[in-house]
Parts: C-alpha cells; sequence; structure tokens
C-alpha cells in the first residue's frame, strides 16, 4: 500500500540522516522537508529543480516565518528554526533523497486527494521527530554561587523566556519553592496549560486561605481573578517578574485594589524561600539552589509532556550532590 510503503521510505530517510549535537538531524534538514512537502499537497512534482531558487542553491520556502506558520498548523509553537533551512548547506543534498525515495513508493499513481493524505502523514511522522527534539531539549542554566540568589533565579527566566518558556518555568518554581516551605501540604502539580476555571481553582496555587497568581504578564484577566478572589475572603498574591512589579501595581489601582493584594517579584519571593532554608549561611546557599531546582524538575515530570520544561542541573551543583550524599 502506497501509505505504508511511503512511511518506511521516509523513516529509512531519516535514519540516514546525519546527527549533530543532541544527536538530532540539522534541523534545517527537517524544516526544508516539511516545506516541500506542504509544497508536493499543492503542486506534485518530484523534480528537485521545481523546489530550488533559481541557480539550485536554496529550497523555496525554507524561510523561518513560513515554517514557524507551518508547525504551528500541527500545533506546534515552541521555537525550532529562525531561519528555516536558508543556512544549511546539506538541504539540498537531503532534499533529492527525500525526493527520490518518493519515485518509489507509487504515490504518483494516487489521485490528488489521496496523495494528499498519504503527505500529510508524512508530514505528521516528522512533526514527532520536532517534538522528540524539544522534549530532549532541557533548559541549560548555569549557577554562579558568588551572584545573589534572586540574580541566579532571574538568569533562569530570562534564559526560559528566549524559548518561550518562562510563564510555565515561572509557575513551576514557585510551586517548588512552596512546596519545600511547605513540606507538610500538598501544593498542586497541574500542568500550566490547564486553565483555573477547568480545575475550579481560585489560582495558581492555593495554600490554606491564600492563593497565589503566577504570571509574566499581567493582564486585566488576572485581575478580575483576584477581586473574586478577595470577595471570597481570600487573601491574594500576585507574582510577576521584577520588571512587571511598577506595571502590575499600576493596574492593580486601576482595579482598586492596590493596597488589598500583596504583588511580589518572582525571582525575589523564590530567592527568599532559598536562603531561608540555607539559613541565610554562604555555604548553603547551593545546597538550596539544588533542593529548589530537584522539586521543580519533579513536578515538571508529573504535571507537563512537554519534558524540555525540565532544566539540567549544572555541573557544579552536580558535584556538590555526588561530594555530599543525601544532597
Amino acid at each position: 500500500m502506497p501509505s505504508k510503503k511511503a512511511l518506511t521510505e521516509i523513516e529509512q530517510w531519516y535514519n540516514g540522516l546525519k546527527l549533530y549535537a543532541g544527536r538530532f538531524p540539522a534541523r534545517g534538514t527537517i524544516g526544508g522537508a516539511l516545506v516541500v512537502l506542504d509544497r508536493l499537497q499543492e503542486s506534485f512534482n518530484l523534480d528537485i529543480d521545481f523546489h530550488t531558487t533559481e541557480g539550485g542553491s536554496q529550497i523555496i520556502g525554507t524561510s523561518g516565518s513560513v515554517l514557524k506558520s507551518l508547525l504551528a498548523r500541527y500545533g506546534e509553537t515552541r521555537p525550532f528554526l529562525s531561519e528555516g533551512g536558508r543556512t544549511n548547506r546539506g538541504l539540498r543534498g537531503d532534499v533529492i533523497a527525500l525526493l527520490d525515495r518518493l519515485k518509489a513508493t507509487g504515490i504518483a499513481e494516487l489521485t490528488d486527494d489521496q496523495r494528499k493524505v498519504v503527505l500529510i502523514d508524512l508530514q505528521s511522522f516528522l512533526m514527532d521527530k520536532v517534538r522528540d527534539y524539544h522534549n530532549r531539549q532541557r533548559l541549560k542554566v548555569g549557577y554562579d554561587p558568588t551572584q545573589s540568589v534572586d540574580g541566579v533565579v532571574r538568569s533562569l527566566l530570562d534564559l526560559a523566556r528566549e524559548t518561550g518558556k518562562e510563564g510555565p518555568v515561572a509557575q513551576h518554581l514557585v510551586g517548588a519553592k512552596l512546596q519545600l516551605r511547605f513540606p507538610q501540604l500538598s501544593i498542586g502539580t497541574e500542568s500550566v496549560s490547564t486553565a483555573d476555571q477547568q480545575l475550579g481553582r481560585a489560582g495558581d496555587f492555593l495554600v490554606r486561605d491564600s492563593v497565589f497568581h503566577v504570571t509574566v504578564a499581567p493582564m486585566q484577566p488576572v485581575y478580575d481573578k483576584c477581586k473574586q478572589n478577595l470577595h471570597n475572603g481570600l487573601r491574594v498574591y500576585l507574582l510577576v517578574p521584577d520588571e512587571r512589579i511598577s506595571g502590575a501595581r499600576m493596574l492593580a489601582e486601576m482595579n482598586g485594589i492596590k493596597h488589598s493584594i500583596n504583588i511580589r517579584a518572582i525571582e525575589v519571593f523564590v530567592a527568599d524561600n532559598i536562603a531561608e532554608l540555607s539559613t541565610f549561611a554562604s555555604d548553603q546557599l547551593s545546597h538550596g539552589f539544588l533542593r529548589l531546582l530537584d522539586e521543580y524538575n519533579r513536578r515538571v515530570e508529573i504535571a507537563e509532556i512537554d519534558k524540555s520544561l525540565l532544566i539540567e542541573i549544572p555541573a557544579n551543583l552536580q558535584r556538590l550532590r555526588q561530594e555530599t550524599p543525601g544532597a
């Protein structure tokens, strides 16, 4: 059957690609292949010249914006490749190999509608590989013991922002802080993508009669929730990045609740806990940060399908764990 044959061929093509750092093929090759499969759905032509610019040096349509739009159709919005496949020198040869394999599948004899279904299946195969790539890419943060603790947390959030993960990372860091601070309580570990309304939650975290809202971009809906929380007799904490504190307080004032809710910087809120757990001893701060990252990763493993939210423990903290059994 052409569909099964086509999937076998693209799998063999994929397995034959050269692997790079992270044991993954060139992202430009995968992006270019996705674009070519998209073009084939509109105009089925297996000649490489049909898919290259004049001079044959680049694959048509492999810009970062085109690839971003294509990935979004499959529900994948995480940054994959800013420049498409334009900078990949081996892309043309890889696409030729893909087109040659498609010629052997019998796909040319199918009707347009049948062929489109097969081509979408091939794209879906590659999309699964893109998701695999994201799910193995942990956040890599450095740890400088001479830096202030809130500065370390800020660096981590800045790194997460670069990959579109600042919101989820902030929420799980706050959850980890609360769990470490109150080990006798069970702090919720819901996925960040799950709306409060779906779970009947008052906010991101509820600790006794205090509710915590974590957001990196405070907008009107979160203030509506805060007002509802106050109406229900809860103490309200709104946690935002330090750089958003002024704007958050201004919006709170516009909503008439500036003096009714507690607005705190995420960095300071999390860092204070590390200092407390370390009994404010400098030589214990590294242990405190390691505990925070371990708890953060535990929560992500439980709550999230997207494992790229996991944080790779810095080498100097890994050594600390090895040198201190039970750390």
